[in-house]
């Protein structure tokens, strides 16, 4: 199947094709010269029906490359950021545009990703919705990022960054589905003691984790995936069932480990496999 054609090079609007093709040139009198000519450019949104998370963007939300259309962003892509703030788009399209800047790698290997957090921020945009998106990609600064520019921290994020004193103050008023996801992260981070307090307090090693952190797979696979080998023998020790096929490739965390080169886990849990066949179960 051909690669799907750029975002930018299906936008129907003139204006606004040119708008984002001026802002990945970094071309600033340009795109000030188009917005004063246009200024409405900054409210539209351009829709994309075969997108999964990037539908409807406006102007602004092209600034993090995020899905990634060239690989690239302008040296100059903060003062581009602050042209576009600055003909006033909606606040949701810089909380949008937060989100996408937080959880793209682009940013963050350009190394603008938290002076766009910044400067999105000091304009207005919430950081607390960018947290958890941050942390289930692993954008560890942009989650320090946006805590620092008052983003709430709540019980999952604690437990992606492994912070166990906040976690431990938030656990005793975690909802069930804090928790839930709280225990899907902390296998995916490896955070092996925070795996050990969650179940103890109860909650299941089998279930799959909830949909905003790899909703297709069990906290096993996650762990078997990135190599946590103290986590994996956690959760095996723990009744972890080691059958249960991810809901996407319909692999076993076995299958998991193995694709992703650990040996060592995969190993493991393919003995764990056959020792609880129930041929080799007491008394068959």
């Amino acid at each position: 199947m051909p690669d799907p054609i750029p975002h930018h090079e299906r936008i129907p609007d003139p204006a606004f094709r040119h708008a984002v093709d001026l802002l990945d040139r970094g071309d600033i009198l340009g795109l000030q010269a188009l917005l004063q000519l246009h200024p409405a450019l900054v409210h539209q949104h351009v829709p994309f029906e075969d997108s999964n998370y990037f539908r409807s963007p406006t102007l602004l939300e092209f600034i993090a490359e995020n899905p990634v259309r060239h690989g690239s962003l302008p040296a100059n892509i903060v003062e581009i950021t602050r042209v576009i703030l600055q003909a006033e788009p909606a606040i949701a399209a810089r909380t949008e545009a937060l989100i996408l800047v937080a959880t793209g790698r682009i940013p963050r290997e350009r190394n603008v990703q938290t002076d766009l957090i910044a400067l999105l921020c000091e304009h207005g945009a919430d950081p607390t919705p960018a947290l958890l998106p941050a942390a289930v990609h692993g954008e560890c600064e942009a989650v320090y990022a946006l805590l620092r520019h008052g983003a709430k921290l709540d019980l999952p994020v604690a437990a992606a960054l492994g912070r166990a004193h906040d976690f431990a103050r938030l656990l005793e008023t975690a909802a069930p589905a804090e928790r839930h996801l709280a225990l899907a992260l902390a296998a995916q981070f490896g955070h092996t003691g925070l795996v050990q307090t969650l179940l103890d307090a109860g909650e299941d090693p089998s279930r799959y984790n909830p949909p905003p952190a790899h909703g297709h797979s069990t906290p096993l696979h996650q762990a078997a995936l990135a190599g946590h080998e103290q986590v994996v023998h956690l959760l095996v020790e723990q009744g972890a069932r080691l059958d249960l096929k991810d809901t996407i490739f319909r692999g076993t965390p076995a299958d998991w480990a193995q694709h992703a080169g650990n040996s060592h886990i995969e190993r493991y849990l393919r003995q764990q496999e056959t020792h609880t066949r129930p041929e080799h179960q007491p008394g068959r």
